[in-house]
């Protein structure tokens, strides 16, 4: 197999008040007129900071690019109704001409949300793995029945089909049930935060479980998300970065290992380490303030991306 290494982009923390909606275009446009090779969103229900709500974003952006390809990272599967999430994606990967790339996850560790999606906190694995049976027939099969713990289907039909046959389905997360759930239903896996040399013993693990399931993970189909700052040196990146770190999800130890806060060299070389483990697609997202998030975007554009692509 050819495999192929491609960088895409998430946005770091959204511009507040009325200026966000300007923001999108500006960063769309950017991501279309360079080499960045896709602009993925992540999702919350419930945020005391701005975050676009992916689904209607994805179909703007859709509407805005010819070549740029998009996607939900992650898409929180236990908050929808499968067959509805089914026609949603269906219809923006249709409209697009085959450029929809969805990754599912599990939500994040915030038990009120479930609690304000009407979904018991304890089901969020299985109604996943429910879900994501579902929508892979939905997008295959002309009329599906089915009965499960969750939902029931009688000969249901999702008009029209995805583009992209099959449809690839990644799946976010960095746990053991996200490997066997990337295993046994996915196409591909990406977690975030993450060493290397775990992210290494992750690929293979993946494989594994689905190797138990009867198939195969693509071996271009891995990768993370690592998050970046720019500038020449690496105290004044961390500096910059360090209002927007997650603490309540990273130790120190592992930011360092999963991150690459410094000059343009240092997110290559971490790259590089990811891509030895068996990382191919990647997602670069900005960690610093709104303000700096189009100049950051524009560097990784002009010094990593084209490089990293033609390896």
């Amino acid at each position: 197999m050819q495999i192929k290494y491609r960088v895409g982009v998430m946005p770091g923390p959204w511009p507040p008040g009325p200026d966000g909606a300007g923001f999108l275009w500006q960063l769309v446009d950017l991501c279309e007129t360079t080499e960045i090779d896709s602009l993925w969103f992540s999702e919350r229900l419930s945020s005391p900071l701005p975050v676009p709500e992916p689904m209607t974003t994805l179909a703007a952006v859709a509407a805005r690019t010819r070549r740029l390809k998009f996607g939900p990272s992650v898409f929180i599967t236990p908050f929808r109704n499968p067959v509805t999430a089914a026609r949603e994606i269906a219809m923006i990967d249709y409209l697009s001409g085959g450029r929809m790339l969805p990754a599912f996850g599990i939500g994040v560790e915030q038990e009120r949300e479930f609690h304000a999606a009407g979904v018991p906190f304890k089901e969020r694995g299985r109604r996943t793995d429910e879900a994501l049976a579902i929508m892979r027939r939905c997008w295959s099969e002309d009329e599906v029945t089915f009965e499960g713990e969750f939902w029931r289907l009688d000969k249901i039909t999702v008009l029209p089909k995805p583009v992209q046959q099959p449809m690839p389905a990644w799946i976010g997360g960095n746990s053991e049930a996200a490997m066997r759930r990337a295993g046994r239903l996915g196409d591909g896996w990406i977690p975030s935060f993450i060493p290397p040399d775990r992210f290494a013993a992750g690929v293979a693990r993946t494989q594994r479980f689905a190797a138990e399931a009867g198939r195969e993970v693509p071996a271009d189909h891995f990768g993370t998300l690592v998050n970046f700052c720019f500038a020449p040196d690496r105290a004044a990146a961390r500096a910059m970065a360090g209002p927007f770190i997650p603490r309540n999800r990273v130790d120190d130890a592992t930011l360092e290992q999963c991150t690459a806060f410094g000059p343009p060299a240092l997110l290559r070389e971490r790259l590089e380490e990811y891509a030895a483990g068996g990382g191919s697609k990647f997602i670069a997202r900005p960690m610093c303030p709104p303000e700096r998030m189009l100049d950051q975007l524009r560097q990784l554009a002009e010094d990593v991306v084209p490089g990293f692509h033609r390896r």
